[in-house]
């Protein structure tokens, strides 16, 4: 289930992709599987290093991958090690609402993109997210867990301010909200109570079989409830057309 839409990353064979906060690598394994396309995640924790780099050595053994390279490595967003201008594109997706130093990783993101990339940063959508910390003070006062929540407004500014222009933005996981706000009311950890699981029943059906009606749903009401907001970024020197 991917948050960003790729067709607005505009990747061709021979582009290099950072995927920050892979998590288990969903964003990472989809620019893999792109043909010649040079992918690389980056993780604070070990663990998703392991799991990720899993993923890819079976995509790269099964034949799952485009014929690019692949690298999987544990660290800092507001330290990353890569050169100046190393990627032709940048995903970011539901990480800065847990990094305390949020405009040192907002100035990261914009130095190791080519002049010529588009960087894609995803966050929790203010309104489904504030539902969730009213219901629930475990979804995010865990360790790691959610520190702060945008707005559309906050987060666009926080990634201009690094020298970024907005080019475009949409919403995604509409149909995931509800879920999510049914864990915060029955608790977080609580996945046996029946409304969990029959939605979360639902959800699965959703990914894997991919319904019209669904998808039309979804589609309709992401502008107004989606789970996450996405906005899509460039260097203000090449402002594209069409965004």
């Amino acid at each position: 289930m991917l948050t960003v839409d790729f067709k607005r990353l505009g990747l061709l064979p021979g582009h290099r992709v950072l995927d920050v906060g892979c998590g288990e690598g969903r964003h990472v394994c989809a620019a893999y599987a792109r043909e010649g396309v040079h992918a690389v995640a980056l993780d604070l924790l070990p663990d998703n290093v392991e799991k990720t780099g899993a993923m890819l050595r079976a995509m790269e053994g099964g034949g799952m991958g485009g014929g690019g390279k692949w690298q999987a490595l544990c660290g800092d967003i507001t330290r990353m090690p890569f050169a100046d201008k190393s990627f032709d594109a940048v995903i970011c997706s539901e990480v800065l609402e847990h990094v305390p130093e949020n405009r040192a990783a907002a100035r990261e993101l914009a130095r190791v993109l080519k002049d010529t990339g588009t960087l894609a940063v995803s966050v929790p959508r203010y309104f489904p997210e504030k539902i969730c910390w009213a219901l629930s003070e475990t979804y995010h006062s865990n360790p790691g867990g959610h520190i702060r929540i945008y707005t559309q407004k906050s987060i666009r500014w926080l990634i201009e301010s690094a020298g970024m222009h907005c080019v475009g933005g949409h919403g995604a996981h509409a149909l995931h909200a509800p879920y999510w706000w049914l864990k915060c009311a029955v608790g977080v950890e609580n996945d046996k109570a029946l409304a969990v699981r029959m939605y979360h029943k639902m959800l699965v059906w959703d990914i894997v079989k991919r319904p019209l009606v669904t998808r039309w749903v979804e589609g309709a009401l992401n502008p107004w409830m989606g789970k996450s907001v996405v906005m899509y970024f460039v260097k203000p020197a090449v402002k594209r057309k069409g965004h």
